[in-house]
């Protein structure tokens, strides 16, 4: 057995983190080699993979979902609307693949997730794309540019819970914006250009104001909005016509996806970043994995996103290579690297991370 002085030793000998701090002003290039050099042939999006995931996911989210809105039980309710939630949110997160992955890599693969679960659910793909890849740019990364970042670890303590909670309201909002935004901004150019720049963003960053839509873009913002404002309708007649459980089941149970990735948003980076520009390698120190041998990671990070950090420095990986090169870079770097730092135990001891970082901040 070790005795208590070993103990003391060992713990004194482990080397500590790495911090953004420590790659301010320059890269980790062994970190960034490697992880180039050791997953060139995970670089390519399987067909069959997506849409398996993609159909599984929703067909068990519109089954459950149905099971929920006809059943007489309440327990029995409950019970099947987190399963719905659980797999939409988990079909909703393949907006992040669409964002990465090459144009002719999913043949078909936008059109069927929008036609499924991107206009259905008020979140067409327009709302990522072109949004995201910013939060990408090493220049704009953590800065007032970045429309996916806000210094949470600094701010007060009650802007933690209210970030999470006001993501309630998020499928109620967007039904407002289809169902009378986008129709009022057809005949108001001024309201138009209000519900682009500021509704028109899967965004954090409240002053964030989106460009309006380039090159191919353009005609997808228009027939997926057009989608959405006569899904919302359709939605909003049924609901006349039919009552309003259906509806009301259906807003409840992506209330709680929404709240899902919120909380999943919360503890992607670890927020401490006042605003200044990143290397990849500070980018990547203030970013989160997650990785195994816990697999409750796989539920409130689906689709390859308990590997946020590594998706970091490998933006275009598809998300199911992310596990591969994840064992490979821990293999080749050992447990002291740069790597290792961004492994984080759980969404526990994350959240209180946070919290007790914003537990200095004056209310």
């Amino acid at each position: 057995m070790n005795s208590p002085q070993t103990l003391s030793s060992s713990v004194a000998a482990a080397p500590p983190r790495a911090t953004r701090l420590d790659f301010l002003a320059s890269d980790d290039k062994a970190l960034l080699r490697a992880a180039r050099d050791l997953t060139k042939d995970l670089a390519e999006a399987r067909g069959s993979i997506y849409w398996t995931d993609l159909l599984v996911s929703a067909a068990l989210a519109y089954g459950t979902l149905v099971g929920a809105i006809v059943v007489e039980s309440t327990a029995l309710m409950i019970v099947l609307g987190v399963v719905s939630s659980l797999a939409f949110y988990r079909a909703l997160m393949f907006i992040h693949e669409l964002t990465h992955i090459h144009r002719d890599a999913l043949p078909g693969f936008r059109l069927g997730w929008n036609l499924l679960i991107g206009i259905p659910l008020l979140t067409p793909s327009f709302m990522y794309e072109g949004v995201h890849t910013l939060h990408h740019k090493r220049t704009q990364y953590g800065t007032v540019e970045d429309p996916e970042y806000l210094p949470l670890a600094l701010m007060k303590p009650y802007s933690l819970p209210l970030f999470v909670l006001i993501a309630l309201l998020a499928p109620v909002a967007l039904l407002f914006r289809f169902a009378v935004l986008v129709p009022l901004g057809a005949l108001v150019p001024a309201v138009r250009r209000l519900t682009w720049q500021r509704f028109s963003a899967l965004s954090i960053n409240p002053d964030f104001r989106r460009r309006p839509p380039e090159g191919e873009l353009k005609p997808r913002v228009f027939w997926q909005e057009l989608g959405g404002a006569v899904w919302s309708w359709t939605l909003i007649g049924g609901a006349v016509m039919l009552g309003w459980k259906p509806i009301a089941v259906a807003l409840a149970i992506l209330s709680l996806t929404a709240v899902l990735n919120q909380l999943r948003t919360l503890v992607a980076h670890l927020w401490e970043n006042e605003g200044e520009a990143m290397t990849v390698t500070a980018q990547f120190l203030d970013s989160v994995n997650v990785p195994p041998p816990g697999m409750h990671a796989e539920i409130w990070a689906p689709v390859g996103l308990r590997y946020h950090a590594l998706h970091h420095l490998m933006p275009s990986m598809p998300y199911h290579s992310l596990p591969e090169a994840h064992r490979r870079l821990v293999r080749e770097l050992g447990i002291d690297s740069t790597y290792q730092s961004a492994n984080h135990p759980g969404l526990v001891a994350l959240v209180y991370r946070i919290g007790r970082s914003t537990m200095g901040r004056r209310v």
